[in-house]
């Protein structure tokens, strides 16, 4: 995925699920089996909204939404299970969401509002991504790898995500059901290459 341009005054943030381990792991390490150019750069994940520029003087404004956000929203339960593709649209091989598709499409209708009003690129579609820009014969592969991949897990928090410059790094972590107010819990902020 090619990133936005950001302006001097500005940094590059998506907010996303972040995957729990040990599937995190596992997600991980099918990613650079497949020789996906961008596995370290990128912690496995659900995104609600890609990557948008925010004014740095909007991160506060931005916060405080993500925390509204997930505090209006109920925990809930995500099964993973086999594998589809976004082709011919995008070179994309991912591991589909059996159950909590719903939920996130819930979420990301709530999140796109203020510094996150802005149109999408494609149609909202959760998934976690294990394969992309790769030739035709290296993600048919890694859809026929992956296809009885099988995973559950309970999302509590939703993930602040910003690029810095080469890789992915989750700055904030909002619990949902919460209160709704601005306090957020700080995320490690180990970049997202380590895993």
């Amino acid at each position: 995925m090619r990133l936005p341009r950001a302006g001097a005054d500005e940094t590059v943030v998506g907010v996303a699920l972040a995957i729990p381990e040990p599937f995190r792991t596992q997600l991980h390490d099918a990613r650079v089996r497949f020789g996906d150019p961008e596995a370290h750069n990128i912690v496995p994940h659900v995104t609600l909204v890609g990557p948008t520029p925010v004014a740095l003087d909007a991160l506060d404004a931005l916060d405080a939404h993500l925390a509204r956000v997930a505090g209006s929203h109920a925990p809930f339960r995500v099964v993973l299970r086999g594998t589809q593709t976004f082709r011919p649209v995008s070179p994309v091989v991912f591991v589909a969401l059996e159950r909590g598709g719903d939920d996130c499409a819930a979420l990301e209708r709530a999140l796109r509002a203020g510094p996150l009003d802005v149109p999408s690129a494609f149609p909202f579609h959760p998934h976690v991504t294990v394969a992309h820009d790769l030739d035709d014969a290296a993600l048919d592969g890694a859809q026929r790898d992956m296809a009885g991949y099988e995973a559950a897990f309970d999302v509590t928090h939703l993930h602040r995500f910003v690029h810095d410059g080469a890789a992915w790094r989750p700055v904030r972590q909002f619990a949902l059901g919460g209160d709704g107010s601005a306090g957020a819990d700080r995320a490690a902020s180990t970049p997202a290459r380590t895993v």
